[in-house]
C-alpha cells in the first residue's frame, strides 16, 4: 500500500532584520498527528545539502545558526514536512545574500539637545558594523508649520548637528541609514519615527 503523500510547506520565506534572518512557513494541516520539519542549508561554496539547527522541529519558523552570519555569503535553505515515516517534497528558497536582502531598520536615536538654533542628535545604528562598513545618515527635518517643505542633510557620525534653525520653533526630524559596504553595494533602511523638538530662545 504507497503510503499517503504530505503536502509540502507553502509561504516558504526568509525574513531578514538587521542582518538578524529566519525562515518561516505555513503550518502543513493534517487530519491526526502532529507535522514535524526539517530544514537544510548549503552556501554558494558548497553544493551539499547540510543540517540547521532545526530538524524534526514542530514550530514553523527557523534562524539562522552563527555559522551563517556572514554577510556576503549565497545561502539557500530547503524545509520538508514530516509525518511519522512519510515526508513531503523539500520546499527551496531563491538565493539568499544579507548584504543585498536583509532589510535595515531605523537607529535608535539616543538623545536629543537644544538649543536657540540647532538640535544636537546622538544615534547608535542598529546592527553592529562589520570591518568595510561605511554608514550614512540621512537626515529629513521640517518645521512643523510649513511641513512641507523638508530639508534633507547627510552625516557619517553618530553625534550630529542640525543647524541654522529658528528659535522658539517646532521642528520634526526623521532619519534612516544607508549602509555602504566594501563591495560596494548600498542598502537604504527604513526611516525612523518622526521626533519633534522646539528649539530655544537665544
Amino acid at each position: 500500500e504507497s503510503s499517503p503523500h504530505l503536502p509540502a510547506p507553502k509561504d516558504v520565506m526568509i525574513y531578514s532584520y538587521n542582518f538578524r534572518s529566519l525562515l518561516r512557513w505555513s503550518p502543513v494541516k493534517v487530519d491526526r498527528g502532529s507535522v514535524l520539519y526539517t530544514v537544510h542549508f548549503k552556501t554558494g561554496a558548497f553544493n551539499q545539502w547540510d543540517e540547521m539547527n532545526c530538524t524534526r522541529i514542530t514550530q514553523t519558523e527557523c534562524s539562522f545558526p552563527w555559522s551563517l552570519k556572514e554577510r556576503r555569503w549565497t545561502v539557500v535553505l530547503r524545509v520538508r514536512a514530516e509525518l511519522g515515516q512519510v515526508t513531503s517534497d523539500w520546499v527551496e528558497t531563491d538565493p539568499f545574500v544579507a548584504e543585498r536582502n536583509t532589510t535595515i531598520g531605523p537607529p535608535k536615536v539616543n538623545s536629543v539637545t537644544v538649543s536657540s538654533d540647532s538640535l544636537l542628535i546622538s544615534v547608535t545604528p542598529p546592527f553592529g558594523s562589520e570591518v568595510g562598513d561605511f554608514l550614512q545618515y540621512h537626515v529629513s527635518y521640517w518645521e512643523n508649520a510649513t511641513s512641507t517643505t523638508k530639508k534633507e542633510t547627510e552625516m557619517s557620525n553618530t553625534l550630529f548637528k542640525i543647524r541654522n534653525l529658528k528659535e522658539l520653533t517646532l521642528y520634526c526630524f526623521r532619519i534612516r541609514i544607508e549602509l555602504m559596504t566594501h563591495s560596494d553595494l548600498q542598502l537604504l533602511g527604513l526611516q525612523s519615527v518622526p521626533e519633534c523638538y522646539r528649539t530655544t530662545i537665544s
